[in-house]
């Protein structure tokens, strides 16, 4: 007899800097069922957790809990003020999102071990906590489209540019450097960008536009768009704390994406124990494009010992 995956959603309380948030939660399974929970970690820095979902199906696949969240930024309680005036280039650092990250799995009393998988910006957060903080609970990390510097990211999206037609390439440079990016002009430019390096499907998967229908107006955290980053992450690297990690890790790219491969080559050379896997037939999101593929490589991962 077939039984049906628990779903539990919530939402728990959030501390920093004095100020007390509110953090979303979704859980597909059970946390006291006995499997190593993987917690997803969503894109933007301003999406919303809905195109992760795809790997809730490893919640029966695997037999574990899968835990998924809205970072902060995300959702009428989460919006902090600090974030919006004077002391945002303060506030939207790496450490905000790892410590909300750890507020979590301690409200939701993961003490001993769980997995760690990061989507783009969710990739970035991923290994700076795995490198930083190297948590002792962290059993598998699974990085997906992401990267360990901004300079490698711009570096290989400047490459991906070269690719547009001219008359899109000047568009784009020239909204930049005018700071007009919020342009009609400019917008339209990058969906162009968006159907050759983040996703082909025509029409988009719905649990993607509702991530996109979340997307925060505050750009400080990126900047004015993924290609051109102006705010407060464009000189993080953790390239000189990668030897730090010491779980097995999986690397996820394709050759379209924008994390390109200069992305990768940092992480694969100085992450001990690591498997870079690419998807041929994908632009930036696998879960999508080739679900079966990824869901088959994910959970091969996940379930070695």
């Amino acid at each position: 007899m077939f039984t049906p995956i628990p779903e539990t959603t919530g939402k728990i309380p959030f501390t920093f800097q004095g100020e007390t948030y509110s953090t979303w939660y979704k859980i597909v399974g059970d946390l006291k069922a006995g499997g190593r929970p993987l917690v997803t970690l969503h894109g933007g820095p301003g999406f919303s957790h809905h195109y992760m979902l795809p790997n809730a199906q490893l919640a029966s696949k695997l037999n574990i809990p899968v835990v998924f969240y809205d970072q902060i930024g995300i959702g009428a309680l989460s919006h902090p003020e600090k974030g919006k005036g004077e002391e945002k280039e303060t506030f939207w650092t790496m450490e905000v999102f790892m410590d909300e990250l750890d507020n979590l799995l301690n409200h939701l009393g993961i003490e001993s071990e769980f997995d760690l998988i990061g989507h783009n910006w969710g990739a970035f957060l991923a290994v700076h906590y795995a490198s930083n903080r190297v948590p002792k609970r962290l059993k598998r990390l699974i990085l997906a489209d992401g990267t360990c510097a901004m300079d490698l990211w711009i570096k290989g999206t400047d490459a991906l540019r070269l690719k547009l037609p001219e008359d899109l390439q000047k568009v784009l440079r020239e909204h930049e450097e005018k700071g007009t990016t919020s342009s009609k002009e400019y917008q339209n430019a990058m969906e162009v960008w968006f159907g050759k390096q983040i996703c082909a499907l025509n029409p988009i998967p719905e649990l993607l536009a509702k991530s996109f229908g979340a997307m925060g107006e505050d750009p400080t955290v990126i900047g004015a768009s993924e290609i051109c980053c102006t705010g407060t992450l464009k000189t993080w690297s953790c390239v000189d704390q990668l030897h730090n990690i010491n779980v097995p890790t999986l690397l996820l790219n394709t050759p379209e994406s924008e994390a390109q491969d200069v992305n990768q080559w940092p992480m694969f050379h100085k992450i001990p124990k690591v498997k870079w896997v690419q998807f041929a037939k994908s632009t930036h999101l696998s879960q999508f494009e080739e679900p079966e593929k990824y869901l088959d490589v994910v959970s091969e991962f996940l379930a070695q010992a």
